[in-house]
């Protein structure tokens, strides 16, 4: 079993892991919070999450659950929720994930990938590795819409055709574009976040009225 580390990312990559193996390190990290396991065809990331990249990745779930609010959107938070498919030999754990505009059936119940559907809406946080890697693992699933910040800005991508593209402006949660979501972002940072609240929220109201 080959092995690669990157201790500044905090970033572990196994090869040649069976799908037991997988599922048995999903059973035993089931309670902890702190990692993130991606599974393809027998290669295994295992990332340790920082505060670095929690804080983006809870920013911009607070963002979108404000933009939902203000334009009366329903959610459904599914937060990192695992998505694995035997079949597919495929799993994953995203940073945030939706279901948008639907009522779930799911409160209190387990996800089922097989049978229930993906996440309207995922958002990934890469200001320490690239989910890049990872876009082939989320087209198999199906998922719609990624929301992606590199540490600089925050970039929509849809999928179309089997693969995902960049595009300007958000399906999931119209009129949001990427180039909004990070002045929003940035914005976070230099304001008391019940304000930057409330900010995002009128901007939501001001599109539902328009």
């Amino acid at each position: 079993m080959a092995t690669v580390t990157s201790p500044a990312e905090r970033l572990v990559i196994l090869e040649g892991v069976s799908w037991e193996t997988y599922e048995r390190l999903l059973a035993e990290h089931e309670d902890q919070n702190g990692t993130r396991f991606t599974y393809q065809e027998g290669r295994l990331e295992i990332m340790v999450l920082s505060a670095r990249h929690e804080q983006p990745n809870r920013i911009l779930a607070m963002l979108v659950e404000a933009i939902a609010e203000g334009l009366r959107i329903r959610l459904s938070p599914l937060g990192s929720t695992t998505f694995r498919r035997l079949e597919l030999q495929k799993g994953f754990e995203p940073d945030s994930a939706y279901y948008v505009g639907r009522t779930s059936t799911l409160w209190g119940q387990e996800v089922d990938p097989a049978v229930d559907p993906p996440p309207d809406l995922m958002i990934e946080v890469d200001v320490t590795s690239s989910s890049l890697n990872r876009f082939p693992i989320f087209a198999a699933f199906g998922v719609p819409e990624v929301w992606r910040y590199d540490g600089s800005r925050v970039a929509i991508f849809r999928l179309e055709g089997g693969r995902y593209i960049e595009v300007q402006t958000s399906a999931i949660l119209p009129p949001v574009t990427g180039a909004l979501a990070t002045q929003f972002l940035e914005e976070s940072r230099e304001l008391p976040s019940d304000e930057w609240l409330e900010r995002v929220r009128d901007w939501a109201r001001a599109q539902r009225r328009s």
